[in-house]
């Protein structure tokens, strides 16, 4: 899902919104810990939901990172 997150965050860069892109990054934060709880819990793997996760926050970190750097 890197490709669709990729544009989702791009198209909100152009648009300079960048309490959208916090709100996704809080969302994930949240879901992250959530499903880690849960695999702890019941002792299953969520290690691959957990990576995709992050890599959604990584292009949403790099989307706020280019809004900073064009001052917004």
């Amino acid at each position: 899902m890197s490709d669709a997150m990729e544009s989702i965050v791009n198209a909100y860069v152009r648009m300079n919104n960048r309490p959208v892109l916090e709100e996704m990054r809080t969302h994930r934060h949240r879901l992250k810990i959530s499903l880690y709880l849960r695999g702890q819990e019941q002792r299953y793997s969520v290690s691959p939901a957990i990576r995709s996760l992050q890599d959604d926050l990584s292009v949403i970190e790099a989307g706020i990172e280019r809004l900073q750097d064009l001052g917004n």
